[in-house]
């Protein structure tokens, strides 16, 4: 079975990457342990071309002319031209991507194209109360209406992309997202006593302006916390960076305070894990999730995670028994759930073990690859 990722975003190093490439960097890898021939292919990070293996996955990264408003179109023809190249050398089985990869790539022959349901255009435009972008809204009705096949990484996310996209009777197969159990394993290591820690983008929609805010409120209870974020900055449509922002007007308003916010930035993907291990408590209080990735990374290492309860957070956690759940939008909420975790050492460390198990149960790693390689193997058959 020879099966083709099409993504912008597998990790290399010196660059950032986001949730689907820190899904695709544990994925991937096993479909080709367990023998199946993985190709992937995307436009590079930098527009230069280059090739790379990863523990047997190979990965082009197709250079393209960089020309404002047009780098899209040279993008797509070099991105054709490959995938017809690779498919006539190794015929491909299957082509995998997220939701508006699909809108303009041939349809070749005995493939079958598969959207795998990472949060597209129109779900997160829901999310963030914003109007749908015609171009993209467009390139995404026009990429479903190719795909043969979808996988949602949660209820949730199927339920509500489907308000505003049509599957188009085509079958869809829920598969949440692997966890690395072993990878993600708890580190004998002493936590930093009082340090909140953030893992992901930074932007509006994962919550972080809210956390922020919450943190006076913690700070009163607790004098020596600290607010450690480590990701990456997003950027508004002029270009302005989302952390200066934060810096020039929600940090001054902290006052005291401001001194124990820490903007860490990105974080290799090998050193994921000491960070959640220095961290007493884990806070993910996004606006809006597919399922997400940081929570149960965090919850195998058995730490203390404070997730939202929107969208699919309930699927994840069930509050106060394998961790906690918070109203994203409510910043008194989020710093009374942080100082209930600062406050109940034993219950705590009763919650940290439950969602270890809870993992294991629902996301082992060897599991979840078994679930898409039966799901492959049945599409093409």
């Amino acid at each position: 079975m020879h099966i083709c990722l099409i993504t912008h975003e597998y990790p290399k190093a010196g660059f950032a990457h986001g949730g689907i490439g820190s899904f695709l960097k544990t994925f991937a890898p096993k479909l080709v342990a367990n023998g199946i021939k993985v190709t992937v292919l995307g436009l590079s990070y930098d527009y230069k071309e280059d090739y790379e293996e990863d523990q047997g996955v190979q990965i082009y990264r197709l250079g393209c002319k960089n020309i404002k408003w047009f780098s899209w179109y040279f993008g797509l023809k070099v991105l054709n031209k490959k995938i017809a190249q690779i498919h006539k050398e190794n015929p491909i089985d299957v082509i995998e991507s997220a939701e508006l990869e699909l809108a303009f790539l041939n349809k070749l022959p005995g493939i079958k194209y598969v959207i795998r349901l990472h949060g597209g255009h129109y779900f997160f435009a829901e999310a963030e109360n914003r109007k749908i972008n015609f171009w993209k809204g467009f390139q995404e009705k026009l990429s479903f209406k190719k795909a043969d096949a979808f996988i949602s990484v949660s209820d949730y996310v199927k339920i509500h992309t489907n308000k505003f996209l049509s599957f188009n009777n085509k079958p869809v197969t829920l598969i949440n997202y692997p966890i690395d159990i072993d990878f993600f394993s708890p580190i004998a290591i002493l936590a930093n006593q009082h340090s909140i820690v953030f893992v992901g983008t930074v932007c509006e929609k994962k919550g972080v302006r809210q956390l922020i805010q919450s943190f006076p409120i913690v700070k009163e209870k607790f004098p020596n916390a600290t607010l450690e974020i480590y990701g990456r900055d997003w950027f508004f449509p002029d270009g302005k960076s989302y952390i200066e922002m934060l810096q020039e007007i929600e940090i001054p308003k902290l006052e005291s305070s401001a001194k124990d916010v820490h903007f860490r930035g990105s974080v290799n993907y090998n050193s994921i894990p000491d960070v959640y291990a220095k961290a007493h408590v884990c806070v993910f209080p996004s606006h809006m999730e597919t399922q997400g990735l940081v929570a149960p990374e965090a919850m195998a290492m058995e730490k203390l995670v404070i997730f939202t309860n929107q969208g699919p957070g309930p699927e994840t956690i069930s509050s106060f028994d394998n961790g906690l759940l918070c109203n994203p939008f409510d910043v008194k909420e989020i710093a009374e759930q942080i100082i209930w975790a600062f406050s109940n050492e034993e219950k705590v460390a009763v919650i940290c073990k439950k969602a270890r198990q809870s993992v294991i149960e629902k996301y082992a790693l060897a599991t979840i690859i078994q679930e898409n390689i039966d799901f492959y193997t049945k599409l093409i058959s």
